[in-house]
């Protein structure tokens, strides 16, 4: 039974969510590119006020701990520990994927599109650029049944498993993967987008079960390691 502060910014979109006891009270969500920097604070602000609260009210800050961009990660991440420092709270962290899970199957009506919603998978991707996504498998309730990777999509991924059930591919990675995996088993589904929403539950059951992090030390999960660029034109010449 808490009050739980919700931030996920995993990949372009920003979005913060207040849960209480599980349950959904308040969204903050812009899908307009990458502004979390300019958004996240102003979000957070304005859902504890219009709730008449502070952070002194929560009983934790739940964060969406990756997959995903390095840059959005750093951003929820860094917030996340600094109210829990401040307000002397617990930090809890969510699997991107997993809540993203969550979300679709808690606001979609799966039969709509599925022969069989319990038997199928339900395949999260999250974008890592060209034909690469951060992806995994969750069964009917939402347990996790393939480890989490980075895979490369071509005509063959999945294959094995497109072969004995439904596969639903949902997330900002999913669009490019379409005109690659092909089977009658595989159903993309549009416009699902990250959000809080799939992390309150989540989040409500880790602080429950004590599933607490070390505000100190925890890090995002990136899966992958961080690569700068260099512009291809020095400015300065």
């Amino acid at each position: 039974m808490a009050l739980l502060l919700n931030i996920e910014t995993s990949t372009a979109v920003c979005s913060v969510a207040l849960g209480k006891d599980g349950k959904l009270l308040a969204l903050k969500e812009n899908k307009e590119g990458m502004k979390h920097a300019s958004h996240l604070t102003i979000f957070i602000e304005n859902i504890l006020k219009e709730n008449g609260l502070t952070t002194a009210d929560l009983d934790g800050v739940a964060v969406s701990m990756g997959p995903g961009s390095y840059t959005g990660l750093r951003i929820g991440v860094s917030t996340a520990k600094g109210i829990c420092f401040g307000s002397n709270i617990p930090l809890i962290a969510v699997s991107t994927l997993e809540a993203l899970t969550k979300a679709l199957q808690e606001t979609n009506n799966l039969k709509s599109v599925l022969k069989d919603p319990e038997q199928a998978y339900y395949c999260p991707m999250i974008d890592a650029r060209r034909m690469e996504v951060y992806t995994s498998f969750y069964n009917s309730k939402t347990e996790q049944v393939k480890d989490i990777s980075a895979d490369i999509i071509d005509e063959n991924s999945f294959s094995d498993e497109l072969s004995n059930r439904e596969i639903v591919f949902f997330g900002d990675g999913s669009e490019k993967c379409k005109e690659v995996i092909k089977s009658d088993s595989g159903i993309f589904l549009d416009n699902i987008t990250t959000t809080a929403v799939g992390m309150v539950e989540l989040a409500e059951q880790k602080y429950n079960n004590k599933e607490l992090e070390d505000v100190a030390y925890f890090e995002p999960f990136y899966l992958k390691d961080f690569v700068a660029t260099t512009p291809k034109k020095n400015i300065f010449k």
